[in-house]
């Protein structure tokens, strides 16, 4: 049997998962309209030859990102491991979709 503490503790614990689902339900959509602005640059890319790495916008993208976290308090180091992640299946994404081997 579970303590009363341990009880209120595993509420509010499922209440507080239910929070983060939700928030991940909303960066799945991020995600997905992302996506969807990936496939119009993809296009331009194919028109214009250009390949799927430019490695200035990545690190453009980068500092922005780490400038963002720091400003509202997430860690600098975190967003950036999460966005060289994101970044990196963007360019092997594009790649790809270009016909091009990187």
């Amino acid at each position: 049997m579970i303590s009363e503490q341990e009880a209120a503790a595993r509420r509010l614990l499922k209440h507080l998962r239910g929070e983060i689902d939700a928030i991940d339900d909303r960066l799945v959509d991020l995600l997905t309209t992302r996506l969807g602005v990936v496939e119009r640059v993809i296009a331009i890319k194919t028109d214009a030859g250009i390949p799927a790495l430019l490695p200035d916008r990545v690190e453009e993208v980068v500092a922005r990102v780490r400038s963002r976290a720091q400003d509202t308090g997430l860690p600098p180091d975190l967003s950036e491991k999460l966005w060289r992640t994101l970044i990196q299946w963007t360019i092997d994404y594009e790649d790809a979709r270009l016909g091009r081997d990187g």
